[in-house]
């Protein structure tokens, strides 16, 4: 398997990139499941089954919690041009970015090798 010696600023916004969505995940789970006010609803019940599904009222963002989740969205999609556009994927040949692209997934994983000992 090839090992790419990825750039450290590459590395950093990809880092930068997981933690972001990490974050933006967690605070999504706290959210309204609607972002505008929505009535309680109920579905049709399900076909072979007796549940119905519902959802119960929501009240929609608040006008902070808008702005948050545009933030988390803006700077994951700066993050994301970060690293996708980075220089460093033009040095290497076609058949390689795909792994390269992976393996940076995955800079997180486990420490550099030269900074584990």
């Amino acid at each position: 398997m090839t090992t790419f010696d990825f750039p450290e600023d590459l590395r950093a916004a990809q880092s930068a990139l997981h933690r972001t969505n990490s974050e933006f995940e967690r605070y999504a789970r706290t959210l309204p499941w609607s972002a505008e006010p929505m009535p309680a609803r109920e579905a049709d019940k399900q076909l072979h089954s007796g549940y119905r599904p519902s959802r119960p009222e929501s009240p929609g963002y608040t006008e902070d919690q808008h702005r948050q989740v545009a933030a988390y969205r803006e700077r994951l999609l700066e993050l994301g041009v970060q690293v996708a556009t980075h220089p460093f994927w033009k040095t290497l040949d076609a058949g390689l970015v795909v792994a390269a692209r992976i393996q940076l997934k995955h800079v997180d994983d486990e420490p550099p090798a030269d900074k584990a000992a």
